[in-house]
């Protein structure tokens, strides 16, 4: 957090004196307020301590903020935006003479280069994550299927920033047959007394302890629990049984001292339908128009390798209903009726047909494949309407066929080209992960969210993981 502050100030000391030499050069100018005389420097000296402590009041550095989702760059862009806001108000207020040119010069750059800043931070943060650096040692504290459920949540995402270290199960039951395998973790201790569980931390070397449910702890131990942790300083973090569940649907309400978690139902409305249909009639156009070289050029590549050069398959959409979805042909004419042949040599997640060494792709096939080339004609599904450019992975008959009842949730929107499927790591994911992110998505869904996963396809695709 440190370097973070030291970061933030240089940015903001950098921005204000290139706008006051972009604006005034060298020469010194003044800003009258009321018979005072002020240099503009001292303004921007006034303005800068203002920037640093905003960005400080809007939590934009605690450590639960920074390295992991939007919020961290939604709190730099509020902090900032109240700053000028106040500035521009106060200025009207009073008529001062404020240097129109200072601010808007002031404004962009240093909201810009905190982002970027935060950006880079957030890589080198992540990068030390992932080697078991700069993160917390859990203890989780939880019923043994909540424990196990958490753990291996966490360690599913090490950039988070969170290491589970043990697990402490109060009460359980001896006969009950739980290995480090089923856990995910080691188990730290079964006693229901706060002093077994400091035990455990103290054990284990522990900062940070999760409660989640299925605790045989009466709420006044808990609280006990509570207060012995925070003697220690030792973080306290409660994990409900909620999954796949968004920050914006869930609100926590005090009652009694009762802190109720309260969350919101999925909602995607005709107008946000409305307006996603917009933006995918706007984007898949400009996409179009702008690859249209690259279109051409691999329509006559396949061309020229014998056959049609789109490949028409019947996908499930929205609603369950077929439709179909066009490809750049990437294999062997008759491919599809290959498949029962090659049916043992998949290396797909149980439900999906996948081969990283496909006998049946063409070489051209092979390079369109690698940069998700044989992709682009579902822009014009995308134009049509049947698709759009996020949402969940389109299935085939065959695939929807064995969906269990829950999994169908994913047709209550439209298939995308891309979405976070593509982004976590294409092919390469298990069957449960692929249906927990398209399920993630469909319950959360947002226009934000949408643009993210646009901007992150790109560098999934350059990075070619997944990819076959």
């Amino acid at each position: 957090m440190h370097r973070l502050r030291w970061v933030d100030a240089t940015i903001i000391f950098v921005a204000l004196l290139a706008a006051q030499l972009a604006r005034f050069g060298i020469d010194r100018t003044d800003l009258k307020i009321g018979p005072v005389t002020v240099p503009y420097w001292s303004c921007g000296i006034m303005l800068g301590l203002a920037w640093y402590v905003m960005l400080g009041a809007w939590d934009s550095r605690k450590i639960r903020i920074v390295g992991l989702g939007t919020e961290e760059f939604k709190l730099v862009l509020t902090a900032t935006t109240w700053l000028f806001g106040t500035v521009a108000i106060v200025s009207y207020a009073f008529g001062l003479q404020t240097a129109r040119g200072y601010i808007l010069l002031a404004l962009p750059l240093g909201s810009l280069g905190i982002i970027l800043s935060r950006w880079i931070q957030r890589q080198l943060l992540h990068r030390k994550r992932r080697y078991g650096h700069s993160s917390a040692r859990v203890l989780v504290v939880a019923g043994p299927y909540s424990a196990a459920h958490l753990t291996k949540s966490l360690a599913r995402q090490p950039s988070a920033g969170f290491i589970p270290v043990a697990a402490h199960i109060p009460g359980l039951d001896p006969e009950f047959e739980l290995n480090e395998g089923v856990l995910g973790t080691r188990l730290a201790g079964t006693g229901e007394s706060v002093e077994s569980i400091l035990e455990s931390i103290y054990l284990h070397n522990a900062d940070t302890v999760a409660l989640s449910s299925g605790l045989a702890m009466p709420p006044h131990k808990i609280r006990d629990l509570g207060w012995a942790l925070a003697d220690r300083r030792i973080r306290l973090i409660m994990a409900p049984a909620l999954t796949d569940i968004a920050g914006p649907r869930v609100h926590v309400q005090p009652v009694s001292g009762l802190p109720l978690v309260h969350v919101s139902t999925p909602q995607f409305s005709s107008g946000a339908r409305f307006a996603k249909r917009i933006f995918d009639i706007l984007a898949s156009s400009l996409l179009v128009v702008v690859l249209s070289p690259v279109i051409l050029t691999v329509a006559l590549v396949v061309r020229f390798g014998g056959g049609p050069i789109l490949f028409k398959q019947s996908r499930v959409g929205l609603q369950g209903q077929v439709f179909e979805m066009l490809k750049f042909r990437s294999m062997a004419v008759g491919a599809e009726q290959q498949v029962e042949e090659l049916i043992d040599r998949s290396e797909g997640n149980g439900v999906m047909f996948k081969m990283k060494n496909d006998p049946r792709v063409t070489s051209a096939g092979k390079w369109m494949r690698r940069f998700s080339l044989d992709e682009l004609p579902q822009l014009l599904n995308v134009l049509i309407g049947n698709m759009s450019l996020v949402g969940p992975r389109p299935p085939l008959e065959s695939e929807a066929a064995v969906y269990e009842k829950h999994v169908h949730r994913r047709f209550m929107v439209k298939p995308g080209i891309t979405g976070l499927w593509q982004v976590s790591g294409r092919s390469d994911l298990s069957w449960q992960d692929t249906v927990r992110l398209d399920l993630y998505y469909v319950e959360n869904w947002s226009f934000a969210g949408d643009i993210i996963i646009l901007l992150k396809t790109l560098k999934a695709v350059l990075r070619r993981e997944g990819a076959y």
